[in-house]
């Protein structure tokens, strides 16, 4: 018998591409197909497949729901192997992926989804517990982390990142908060983190998120 999986991916076209790619391979069946979040979690109950392969960035927020997939599902279910696909090679998803171990665990950039003899041995890997990390993706985790070494940067969390990230480009707390679909008070409270973690309390709040982005910016290199 073949493995069963649950492919999740918001844009149609690239959905349908895959769903395509992947059922050409006899041994490969796509049991349920999804665009979102909870749409996933759900086909993952439902069907209970071998193995998930979704993207990073789903609605409803675009961040990081496949991260939060593949971690909640490694405690509903063990032995699930879990595919990431993502347009970039960024660390912090990487490492947030793999903060449980490797296990049943595959990283790979969307460029190689084209080749499907690359993702069907990924998907054949996870499910029988091994890992697969793209080569870029170990790159750039290896430039981090010696960028990083000293940084106070590297307490932060993926979402304080992001909204850091959002501060850099010179948006206040409300146009953060619209563009990263949360409340303008989790955005501050989350800022309220980013200047604890970096030693910024005690300094005036314009000063506090000049520095907190020139930090930032000085570890982007």
């Amino acid at each position: 018998m073949g493995l069963r999986i649950v492919l999740a991916e918001d844009n149609y076209i690239v959905r349908e591409g895959v769903e395509k790619l992947i059922s050409s391979e006899e041994d490969l069946e796509v049991v349920a197909a999804c665009a979102d979040y909870d749409a996933l979690m759900r086909a993952a109950a439902d069907e209970r497949p071998d193995v998930v392969v979704t993207d990073i960035r789903m609605p409803p927020t675009g961040t990081d729901e496949g991260i939060r997939a593949a971690n909640e599902l490694r405690q509903a279910q063990p032995e699930l192997g879990v595919v990431v696909l993502s347009q970039y090679s960024e660390p912090a998803y990487a490492l947030d992926f793999l903060e449980h171990g490797s296990r049943g665990r595959a990283y790979l950039l969307k460029e190689r989804v084209s080749d499907i003899t690359q993702l069907a041995q990924a998907i054949r890997e996870v499910a029988r517990g091994g890992s697969v990390i793209d080569p870029e993706v170990v790159d750039a985790l290896v430039a981090a982390r010696s960028r990083a070494a000293d940084s106070p940067l590297r307490s932060l969390t993926v979402r304080e990142t992001e909204i850091l990230a959002e501060m850099a480009q010179g948006k206040n707390n409300a146009a953060v908060a619209a563009s990263l679909v949360l409340s303008e008070r989790a955005v501050e409270k989350h800022i309220n983190s980013i200047f604890s973690k970096l030693n910024l309390s005690q300094e005036s709040d314009l000063h506090r998120r000049v520095k907190a982005v020139l930090l930032f910016l000085s570890a982007q290199g």
